[in-house]
């Protein structure tokens, strides 16, 4: 699929790492392209129920390769801005995929979660992270806005003003202090995370998948619905979830007080 980005799949987790540890997992094109065509692919595949994000090596991903951004320098500002407005369109499928999917999606944090890294991050349903792990916007310091829905989803999860400090003053943030905003759910000693994200992703593949993507769902509109609409929509979804093969499982076990077995169907 792509040397940028390895897409491994297993007991109905799929997992995706950025693979360019030399550079932080920087993001490449080719680990763009990548991206969207997992997420697509994924989106669609039933035999799978859950979704990881990680980084290969120490971080999670230092946002887009600004090394690499030196070779725009030469250029007159006007093809700057098609060049790099042209780019920034080619992550939005990705976004949008994300949000729409109806499965959740889990980012696994080590080390950095920087700029478009952070926005990723931000656009997973769940985060775990290492507790050295530290995260920024990072924009700022080299002198342009977040992209990635990054001033998307960044106030829905803090609040407006931690938002303003959060991307204006591209400061570190500790994996302590995200967590204590809301930025992230879970800390974990370093040696821990694999096992620990691996434990999350189980849970949540094991879980009635319709009704989790649903959940999701909801949860989603919720932000920009009125209330007629949302409860509109909360009874749709109840619904749905009520002619699910899940549902007659979790109503049978819970009448026989056993562990429902969910198949995600």
């Amino acid at each position: 699929m792509s040397k940028d980005l390895l897409v491994t799949r297993d007991n109905g987790i799929a997992t995706l790492t950025m693979n360019r540890p030399e550079a932080r997992n920087a993001l490449s094109l080719d680990m763009r392209e990548g991206l969207f065509q997992a997420v697509t692919e994924l989106e669609v595949d039933d035999e799978i129920r859950c979704v990881v994000i990680k980084g290969a090596g120490e971080h999670f991903m230092a946002g887009g390769d600004v090394k690499a951004f030196k070779d725009f320098v030469k250029m007159a500002p006007q093809e700057r801005r098609q060049n790099f407005e042209r780019r920034i369109h080619g992550l939005h499928p990705t976004m949008f995929t994300l949000s729409r999917m109806k499965k959740p999606v889990i980012a696994s944090v080590q080390g950095a979660a920087a700029g478009f890294g952070l926005s990723l991050m931000m656009a997973c349903d769940m985060v775990i992270a290492a507790e050295d792990a530290f995260f920024t916007l990072a924009y700022i310091n080299i002198g342009t806005t977040p992209d990635g829905s990054g001033t998307y989803t960044l106030p829905r999860i803090v609040g407006m003003k931690k938002a303003m400090e959060i991307a204006m003053l591209g400061d570190r943030i500790s994996a302590q202090e995200a967590k204590d905003i809301g930025l992230i759910n879970f800390v974990v000693p370093t040696s821990d995370l694999a096992a620990e994200t691996e434990k999350l992703a189980k849970r949540l593949a094991n879980g009635p998948t319709v009704a989790i993507g649903l959940t999701k769902q909801l949860l989603n509109t919720s932000l920009n619905n009125g209330m007629e609409a949302q409860l509109s929509l909360e009874a749709q979804n109840f619904a749905a979830c009520a002619a699910s093969d899940d549902w007659v499982e979790g109503v049978t076990a819970f009448g026989e007080k056993r562990r429902p077995e969910f198949k995600g169907k």
